[in-house]
C-alpha cells in the first residue's frame, strides 16, 4: 500500500492551493474541480479537511464523476490510464487537474465539459 493513501487530504490541500495560486489561480477554481471530481460541495470538503480524513476515506466516500475516464495524461512519468490500482488513479486524477488549473486551461475544458 502507498503512503498516500494513508496522508491526510489536508497535508496535501495546501500545496494545491499554493500551487494554483502561485498561477494567478483561485482556491475557489480548486474547490471546484475537487467538487466536480468527488462530487464534495466546499462545505464538506472542508469538514473532510478538519477531520483530517486520509485519501483512501476520502476517496471511498466519494461519487467520482463519470467523466473522470477522461483525464488521461502523465504525472511523474506515469500514464494516468496505466496505473492499475483504482485508488491510485483516483488520486492521480486529483494531481492532474491540479496540474491543468496551475497551467491556465480553461476550467470548461479541465472539467471536461
Amino acid at each position: 500500500m502507498s503512503r498516500i493513501f494513508t496522508t491526510a487530504v489536508a497535508d496535501v490541500y495546501p500545496h494545491y492551493v499554493t500551487k494554483v495560486e502561485r498561477k494567478g489561480r483561485t482556491t475557489g477554481e480548486l474547490n471546484d474541480v475537487i467538487e466536480w471530481l468527488t462530487g464534495y460541495d466546499e462545505v464538506t470538503l472542508h469538514k473532510h479537511l478538519a477531520d483530517r480524513t486520509t485519501f483512501a476515506d476520502f476517496f471511498a466516500g466519494a461519487e467520482l464523476n463519470p467523466k473522470a475516464a477522461l483525464i488521461t495524461g502523465s504525472i511523474c512519468g506515469v500514464k494516468i490510464q496505466e496505473i492499475e490500482d483504482p485508488l491510485m488513479r483516483q488520486i492521480r486524477y486529483l494531481d492532474k487537474l491540479v496540474d491543468e488549473i496551475a497551467k491556465g486551461r480553461p476550467m470548461a475544458k479541465v472539467l471536461r465539459a
